[in-house]
């Protein structure tokens, strides 16, 4: 296995400052919709980066649920790693990659819990085997089996019926962007990179070299 040789010559499309647009969460918006009308797999999957107490990061893939001027919003399980180390340090880093249309977009900023009111709604609105596995899973604890998470579901099951709450531990994560970056690969790997940044209030976009 070479891997070394192998490549790709990026040559779908172009990032131009002059087509694209002035506001990151318009030119995202623009982005996720050209990605779901071109049907890549799951547009909505995004990472999420996050780091610990001790300096080390981490990253898992999660589904946005939701954006707005306010900020991109997920749910997740609040004792999870990625919920331990946002409370201790509140920042994070996510990214989409669209390698169909060879796209990447990067995103950081702050996080912080949503309102426990749109967490509700959101859980109340997934289908019933997802709300009892928020229940069932100790998310990122060690367990002894799989049989374990199974027996969890039984049991909350059993007891919730068909109207399982949203458990305290469960909920939502809206990050505040003070970075966007939109990559537009290239051919010879001159990649179009352009960053928007927070500057006094507004947004400065500029280009960055591949």
């Amino acid at each position: 296995m070479d891997l070394a040789a192998l490549r790709k010559s990026y040559e779908r499309d172009a990032l131009d400052e002059t087509a694209s647009d002035a506001d990151p969460l318009r030119q995202f918006e623009r982005w996720m919709t050209q990605a779901i009308d071109a049907q890549v797999p799951e547009p909505n999957a995004m990472t999420v980066a996050t780091v610990g107490a001790d300096g080390r990061p981490s990253t898992r893939v999660v589904l946005i649920k939701g954006f707005d001027a306010r900020g991109i919003v997920w749910y997740t399980n609040y004792d999870s790693r990625k919920g331990r180390e946002l409370a201790v340090n509140p920042y994070a880093a996510l990214q989409f990659h669209w390698i169909e249309l060879e796209r990447v977009v990067r995103i950081e900023g702050r996080v912080e819990k949503t309102e426990p009111e749109l967490s509700d709604a959101y859980f109340a609105s997934r289908p019933l085997d997802s709300r009892i596995g928020a229940w069932a899973s100790p998310q990122s604890q060690v367990i002894p089996s799989r049989a374990t998470l199974v027996a969890n579901a039984a049991k909350y099951a059993a007891s919730f019926a068909l109207s399982p709450p949203r458990p305290p531990h469960w909920g939502g994560y809206r990050l505040v962007p003070d970075t966007w970056e939109f990559w537009q690969g290239r051919k010879s790997r001159l990649h179009d990179r352009l960053r928007y940044r927070l500057d006094g209030g507004a947004w400065v976009r500029e280009r960055l070299a591949p």
